[in-house]
């Protein structure tokens, strides 16, 4: 049977997840629970409804959504609209989705093979050639799918598609194994270093995630590396200097850029579209005196000799 992967956005013409123009794939799946993650539909592995209920026409004039669900009393009306789902009964039918005339209910994931996504790919080969781009799987952590993402990037080799894979690393070394014959870049985060404090905000240790970019180095990988600059969790000077530390340490030469990115407040929206609490909603930075602050820090590693940067445009 043909590989099939859960995929929950394709974006072309994307210019920040690896060189030049690139078409973007993110997988659905993720074993971390990042407290500023601006992609909470990535968390689970499987395709799922949420609920735009300022899309909703109102149970009374339309209530299809409630004929066609097989559950019993699982969708929540406020002053007439859907306004969410009990997700403790829910199957995950899409029976409301498909029925939703207005999209107050949308799809979040698909279902589709090697060849769908090539087909995809393919329509901006062209774009590849001329920028020096090609094709990035990202996430929610797609070494939850590593099968899929190993066929599909020979799939891109076959074709002379440059190939890039962002991910946690937080995986079993035998599933990184699987993609490393058909990847040409790789993108990671260093989350924080010290393991209680990364447990705390993303609900794991990091110990596998930094053995494997060790071994990554070993294997002669060259990696593009990202710090999330989340304010009073990482963006202090202990930790600032212990990550140096490390790059310079442990993965010597192979780190091509350190990319430093600013935290802002995205994804609320889908946070409430699947009944979720979003636990940055609480945090105000002073826009200016952060940018400066994030500066800083990259200052710090340039001093430091590793190349760093200020968001994802790598320099020319």
């Amino acid at each position: 049977m043909p590989q099939q992967g859960i995929i929950f956005n394709i974006q072309r013409f994307t210019i920040h997840d690896g060189p030049g123009l690139r078409t973007e794939l993110f997988l659905k799946g993720c074993p971390l629970r990042c407290e500023w993650c601006s992609n909470p539909e990535s968390w689970t592995a499987y395709i799922q409804p949420g609920v735009y209920k300022t899309k909703c026409i109102s149970r009374k004039k339309c209530g299809l959504c409630e004929d066609v669900c097989p559950e019993e009393s699982i969708l929540n009306f406020t002053r007439g609209k859907l306004n969410s789902i009990e997700r403790s009964k829910c199957t995950n039918c899409l029976s409301c989705i498909n029925s939703c005339p207005s999209d107050a209910i949308k799809q979040w994931g698909k279902s589709m093979s090697i060849e769908e996504c090539m087909k995809e790919i393919r329509k901006d080969k062209g774009y590849y050639e001329r920028s020096g781009g090609g094709v990035t799987v990202s996430g929610g952590e797609p070494l939850l799918q590593s099968d899929f993402v190993a066929e599909l990037f020979k799939a891109c080799k076959d074709e002379g598609i440059q190939t890039c894979f962002e991910s946690t690393f937080y995986a079993d070394w035998k599933e990184i194994e699987k993609i490393l014959p058909y990847t040409d870049i790789m993108i990671s985060d260093i989350k924080h270093m010290d393991t209680d404090i990364h447990k705390k905000y993303t609900g794991v240790y990091n110990g596998k995630i930094l053995e494997n970019l060790k071994r990554l180095t070993n294997e002669q990988r060259e990696l593009i590396l990202r710090i999330p600059i989340i304010p009073n969790v990482n963006d202090d000077m202990e930790n600032i200097e212990a990550t140096a530390d490390f790059i310079l340490n442990e993965l010597d030469s192979h780190v091509r850029t350190l990319q430093l990115l600013s935290f802002m407040r995205l994804g609320e929206e889908k946070y409430a579209s699947l009944g979720m609490s979003y636990k940055m909603q609480d945090v105000k930075v002073n826009r200016k005196s952060f940018q400066k602050h994030v500066n800083e820090i990259a200052n710090y590693f340039n001093s430091r000799g590793i190349s760093c940067l200020v968001g994802t445009k790598e320099k020319e």
